[in-house]
C-alpha cells in the first residue's frame, strides 16, 4: 500500500539517495561522510515541509526534489573550492582572481618541486644553504644587484626592511606616497608595526628634494620612496626621483630605499603603456635596497622581492622576522622558472601578463567574433563591441588598453543571474551597461575552446 503523499515516511532512505547514479560523482569528489551529512540535512528540510497539512508531494516527487537539491549543493560547493577560473573581466592583474597568470614553465616547475627538492641544500657539498640562493645569479644578471632576498609579499618585504634596519629611528617619506594597499592595510600601520618612526614631509601633491633635506636629522635611518602603483596624482605635482634621494642620503650615511611596487623588469612603454620604474633602473641610480612584487608586472608568483647591497641583505637574512615571512619551495620554483624566461629573452611571448598586454585589438576582435558564433539566436543576443580595459592589480593606475567584448543578453534572464551561472562554470565575466560581458583582453587564446563549450552549455 502506497504511503500517504503527505507522510514523512514518503521520504527516501539515506542509503538509497547515496546509491543514486547522479550522487555517486559527488561522493567521489567530496567523500561519503560529507555527502551523507548533506543528504540528512536536505531530508530534514523535506520532512519539515511534509508535516505541513497542505503538502501533497508523492514519494517519487520528494525523492526527485532531494536528488536535485543534493546535486545543486554539490555544484555550489564545487564553485566555492579554490581552482582554475577563466578571467574574462578584462583586468589582466585581477587581485581577486590571483593577479598574474603564471607561465607554463612556472606551473611545470611547481609540479616538479612538489616532491623532495634542493630548497635549502647545496647539492655539491651536501651542506645546508639559504633559501633562494638558486635565484641569485639570475637576479644579478637581470638587475645588477649584489644580493637578493625573497619573502611572501611586498608588504612583508617593507615590514622586514623597516624592522631590521630602521627600528627605533626615523624614516622620511612623502605624504603623497602614504599608500593604502589591498584589504585596507596602510603604510603608516606597517611603520607602526615595524618600530620605525614615520616622518612625513611635503604635501599630498608636491614634495621637493629640499623637504627631504630639511627632514634629515641625527635620528634619521633612511629616505624612503614608494611608487604609487595603485593610484595616480595628476596636475600640479612633484616628487623626487630615487637618484636625487640617493645623492642626498649616501653622503650622510643614511639609507635610500625604493619601493617600486609592481616589480617591473622591462620597459612598459613598448606596449603603449606609461613607464614604470624597474629594479635595474633603481639599483643603477644607487638605491641601497629596492623592493617590489612578484605577481604584478613581473608576471610571476606572489612574493616580495628585496634586491640591493650584500651587507644589508645579509642583515635581513639573519633577522628573526625573515623566517616568519619566508616563501615556500613552490613559490621559489615558480619564480625561478619565470626569471629563466627573462634570461632567455622570450618574456614577450612566454610571460602571460606581458603577452596579454601586447595582444593587438584586431586579434581580440577576431577571437570575439568567432566565440560569439556559439551563442544561438532568440531569446539570446550576443554582440561584439570594442571597449577599454584597465591593467589592474595595483599596477599602471589609470592606464587602459583597447579590447573586444562579447556582450550577452537574454530576453527573460537578468544579467546578475546569467553572470552567476557563468561564474559557477568558472568563467568570470563582468557586467557592463546591463550586458554580461566577456572581455578577451585578460583571456589567453588557449582558453577559447573552453569558453565556447561553456557558452554552448549555458545558452543551450
Amino acid at each position: 500500500m502506497d504511503e500517504c503523499p503527505t507522510s514523512p515516511r514518503a521520504l527516501p532512505a539515506v542509503h538509497r539517495v547515496l546509491g543514486d547514479a547522479r550522487i555517486v560523482p559527488l561522493i567521489e569528489t567530496f567523500g561519503r561522510t560529507l555527502v551523507t551529512e548533506w543528504v540528512r540535512s536536505i531530508l530534514q528540510r523535506a520532512r519539515d515541509e511534509l508535516r505541513n497539512p497542505n503538502a501533497t508531494s508523492s514519494h517519487g516527487e520528494v525523492t526527485a526534489a532531494v536528488i536535485l537539491s543534493l546535486v545543486e549543493r554539490g555544484s555550489c560547493e564545487a564553485a566555492r573550492r579554490i581552482g582554475p577560473v577563466i578571467n574574462a573581466t578584462g583586468v589582466i592583474l585581477h587581485t581577486g582572481l590571483g593577479r598574474a597568470p603564471l607561465p607554463a614553465a612556472a606551473r611545470a616547475a611547481i609540479a616538479e618541486a612538489a616532491q623532495a627538492c634542493n630548497v635549502e641544500v647545496d647539492l655539491e657539498t651536501g651542506e645546508r644553504s639559504w633559501r633562494g640562493v638558486q635565484l641569485l645569479e639570475a637576479w644579478r644578471t637581470l638587475t645588477g644587484c649584489e644580493d637578493a632576498l625573497v619573502v611572501n609579499n611586498n608588504a612583508a618585504a617593507t615590514l622586514l626592511v623597516l624592522q631590521a634596519l630602521c627600528a627605533g629611528r626615523e624614516v622620511v617619506l612623502s605624504r603623497g606616497q602614504m599608500i593604502e594597499i589591498g584589504g585596507s592595510f596602510r603604510l603608516p600601520e606597517i611603520f607602526a608595526q615595524s618600530g620605525a618612526r614615520l616622518k612625513e614631509i611635503g604635501t599630498t601633491n608636491r614634495t621637493h628634494l629640499a623637504d627631504s633635506e630639511r627632514a634629515i636629522g641625527p635620528d634619521t635611518a633612511a629616505l624612503f620612496r614608494v611608487h604609487p602603483s595603485n593610484y595616480r596624482v595628476i596636475g600640479f605635482t612633484e616628487s623626487p626621483e630615487i637618484g636625487p634621494l640617493v645623492q642626498l642620503a649616501q653622503p650622510r650615511g643614511i639609507l635610500a630605499i625604493d619601493d617600486i611596487g609592481s616589480g617591473c623588469l622591462v620597459d612598459m612603454t613598448k606596449y603603449g603603456l606609461p613607464a614604470e620604474p624597474t629594479f635595474r633602473e633603481s639599483l643603477a641610480a644607487g638605491a641601497d635596497l629596492v623592493l617590489g612584487s612578484g605577481d604584478k608586472l613581473l608576471g610571476g608568483p606572489q612574493c616580495g622581492i628585496i634586491l640591493g647591497r650584500r651587507v644589508l641583505i645579509e642583515r635581513l637574512r639573519k633577522h628573526p622576522l625573515t623566517r616568519a615571512v619566508r616563501v615556500d619551495k613552490l613559490t621559489l620554483a615558480a619564480l625561478s622558472a619565470t626569471l629563466d624566461i627573462y634570461l632567455r629573452g622570450t618574456h614577450d611571448r612566454d610571460i602571460p601578463t606581458l603577452a596579454l598586454l601586447s595582444t593587438s585589438v584586431e586579434s581580440l576582435q577576431q577571437r570575439a567574433m568567432q566565440l560569439a558564433r556559439n551563442v544561438p539566436g532568440s531569446p539570446w543576443k550576443a554582440t561584439v563591441r570594442q571597449a577599454m580595459s584597465p591593467v589592474g592589480g595595483g599596477s599602471l593606475p589609470g592606464a587602459e588598453l583597447p579590447t573586444a567584448l562579447i556582450a550577452l543578453r537574454h530576453e527573460q534572464l537578468s544579467s546578475e543571474l546569467l553572470a552567476k551561472e557563468l561564474r559557477k562554470a568558472r568563467l568570470f565575466p563582468r557586467i557592463d551597461n546591463g550586458d554580461v560581458c566577456l572581455d578577451l583582453r585578460s583571456v589567453p587564446p588557449e582558453h577559447d575552446d573552453a569558453i565556447a563549450q561553456i557558452l554552448r552549455t549555458a545558452t543551450g
